[in-house]
């Protein structure tokens, strides 16, 4: 059987290495967009993750003929309501400093500094004709606030994890991941892609096409 190729389809450059490192010892032939760089982004008019996910992981699979994993993926605030959401990314700023900031002033104007809070990561592969499968990973943790830490990126800095003591920014990548919402999520894709084809892990880090 030839081996497989999967393309991950996001250019976040902390996603890739954090997929890569979950799937680096499967006999998979890694592609990413970046070896489709004129490829439009597709519109994410989902109300959830998980179909975010599937939008863009259809989307990618119809233009590139591939089997594509998309994720959509975000921070949910219980006391601003469960934002940002699916708009975590688009969420008020162009930087995430900014981002901070705005989610500092609104906790402020409901009388509070901090939240329970959750990163949740939607997973959608597809094949060009069908999904084949789908998952969500999610990890619960608190904002902290103000930002600190120098790891990670994203929401990382104000997002504090109870068991570690720390918020995201702060610990490992092997730490995060062992834990993180996408480790969670990527972990059951390397379960199944090793299940559904019949693949032998092994200790040689993946060709990337």
């Amino acid at each position: 059987m030839p081996q497989p190729r999967l393309l991950v389809a996001t250019t976040n450059r902390g996603k890739l290495r954090e997929i890569f490192d979950i799937l680096e010892n499967l006999p998979v032939t890694l592609l990413t967009l970046a070896d489709y760089p004129d490829l439009p982004e597709p519109e994410e008019t989902g109300t959830t993750f998980a179909q975010n996910a599937r939008i863009k992981a259809q989307a990618y699979a119809a233009a590139t003929g591939e089997l594509t994993v998309a994720e959509d993926s975000g921070l949910e605030i219980d006391s601003l309501d469960d934002e940002p959401g699916v708009q975590s990314a688009r969420f008020n700023g162009e930087s995430y400093p900014e981002k901070f900031a705005v989610i500092e002033q609104m906790l402020a104007d409901r009388g509070t500094d901090s939240s329970a809070a959750r990163f949740v990561a939607a997973l959608a592969l597809v094949t060009p004709a069908r999904v084949m499968w789908e998952t969500t990973g999610i990890v619960e943790g608190r904002l902290r606030l103000p930002a600190r830490g120098t790891s990670g990126f994203g929401y990382d800095p104000i997002f504090f994890y109870p068991p570690y003591g720390r918020v995201f920014a702060e610990v490992s990548p092997a730490e995060k991941t062992a834990v993180s919402h996408r480790g969670q999520a990527f972990r059951q894709l390397h379960n199944y892609l090793q299940r559904a084809f019949e693949l032998t892990p092994h200790a040689q880090p993946p060709s990337i096409g």
